[in-house]
């Protein structure tokens, strides 16, 4: 059932990629997802006085936490961005514009809902009654506070549409959507910095890969074309090279999970990253499945590098949580890393290791000929700025996250009202010729997505085709 079940996804994902290199070849076509025509679908409205997901709002499993309230002359309001979208109608009641700030999350959510609703029910606009609070209306741990919640409505003010509203709303990304009243509907997400937003899943700049000779190098000093240790499909360790990084960002903050073993080996990685787990002790490599990292638990084993040079098996003795700056994913040829001495697999976000790899095989393809006919060598590299890289690249290797230093994204008295390249930057690898679809920051544009775009592509498609069971919840 199980080989049954893995060649279906591998049949859907290779429609998939298929789909991806031929929209590729045929460039851009007249109006968003070139010509194809969506089938129109059911939705099923959401029941008055329920939420999705059905937790606490403040649990990690939904917005998350909150992280104290925000003022006009806190430096954290450098953070909120404002939203002066036209499909939407801020009620503004304070007259401040306070309804208009809101962090970067949720206002892309709010963006993409705005256009859902107006595909919905044409005529008809989103309508947001309340965002960020500074006037103290709402209990004290509200995250209308800081700029993560939103209350909102439609435009016709139609109580019998807020059902559908709140659907519409979980699908355009809100990590909480609650139908509260039969007068509006309540969203929120998690804060920017608490998870990879941007889809992507990393390891932290601190942590350490095994090179050539036997030395260490930490991830915020690896280059494209670096040969790092490596785990090969038949289970032998192996020099891999890094093709590029899937996400690479010097100023993200998020927060890793770590897992500790018996043998004094730690590896930090975000949750929905992939990490080779077995509930048992197993001394084969084929035992061991790619899990998300958040589902690693006290008495399961993962793969290490031993003294000796060997893989073996350890125990995960605790999980913890920590917080850092910078965040780094490596796409080596082999799909797999030892990070810490831990092996890793290169993927995140889909629960299945082998589909993964095979869908980055074009890529991994098209890179080696692109080496070849180049010469060999390091992939060439451009980045936004090079010297300007150097001053705020992230803190080489220290040896305890709790001595990593965070960075701040905003500078103070930067306007919240534009998103410049000097408030936030993200330095990413592109190929050449391809600036313009990788995550670096241009002129006059803002902070652009710093996961890689194939990546990016493949995950959009993925959600289209692939069960969903596979996503990290």
């Amino acid at each position: 059932m199980k080989v049954t079940s893995w060649w279906l996804s591998l049949a859907r994902l290779s429609l998939l990629t298929v789909f991806t290199w031929s929209s590729l070849v045929q460039g851009c076509g007249p109006g968003p997802g070139n010509g194809i025509r969506h089938r129109p679908r059911k939705l099923i409205p959401m029941p008055y006085k329920t939420s999705s997901p059905k937790l606490s709002e403040y649990n990690l499993g939904a917005s998350g936490r909150a992280e104290g309230k925000i003022t006009r002359s806190s430096e954290r309001f450098n953070e909120l961005v404002c939203n002066y979208n036209p499909d939407i109608i801020f009620k503004d009641e304070e007259k401040t514009l306070a309804d208009r700030f809101m962090t970067k999350r949720c206002k892309d959510c709010l963006n993409k809902l705005a256009i859902a609703v107006m595909n919905h029910w044409p005529g008809t606009k989103l309508r947001v009654t309340e965002a960020w609070d500074e006037d103290g209306h709402h209990p004290p741990d509200s995250l209308h506070y800081e700029g993560r919640a939103v209350d909102i409505t439609t435009s016709d003010r139609m109580p019998e549409k807020y059902g559908i509203l709140a659907q519409l709303a979980v699908e355009a990304g809100f990590d909480f959507v609650y139908y509260e009243s039969k007068y509006h509907v309540h969203c929120s997400v998690k804060a920017d910095h608490s998870v990879a937003v941007e889809k992507g899943g990393c390891f932290p700049g601190w942590a350490r890969v095994t090179v050539p000779g036997g030395g260490q190098k930490t991830l915020d000093s690896l280059e494209p074309g670096d040969r790092v240790m490596a785990l090969s499909e038949s289970g032998h360790l192996v020099l891999s090279r890094v093709l590029l990084f899937l996400h690479r960002d010097h100023e993200s903050r998020s927060t890793f999970l770590v897992l500790s073993t018996q043998d004094g080996h730690r590896i930090a990685l975000t949750p929905h990253h992939l990490v080779f787990l077995s509930p048992r002790y197993e001394l084969l490599h084929s035992e061991y499945r790619a899990r998300f990292a958040s589902r690693a638990k006290p008495g399961d084993y993962v793969l290490i590098r031993g003294p000796d040079g060997r893989v073996q098996p350890s125990r995960v003795t605790s999980t913890s949580q920590v917080e850092g700056t910078g965040v780094y994913a490596p796409l080596t040829e082999h799909g797999t890393l030892f990070v810490d001495g831990v092996l890793a697999s290169s993927y995140a976000l889909i629960e299945d290791h082998r589909l993964s790899h095979w869908a980055f095989g074009p890529l991994r393809l098209l890179l080696s000929f692109t080496q070849l006919v180049g010469g060999g060598g390091a992939p060439p590299r451009v980045w936004a700025s090079g010297a300007e890289r150097e001053r705020t690249k992230a803190p080489v290797h220290r040896k305890r996250p709790g001595a990593w230093v965070n960075q701040t994204l905003c500078g103070p008295g930067m306007d919240v009202n534009t998103n410049t390249s000097e408030r936030q930057r993200s330095w990413t690898y592109v190929a050449p010729n391809r600036e313009t679809e990788q995550g670096h920051c241009c002129s006059g544009g803002g902070r652009v997505s710093s996961v890689y775009w194939y990546a990016r592509l493949l995950h959009s498609l993925g959600q289209i085709f692939l069960d969903p069971k596979i996503f990290h919840p």
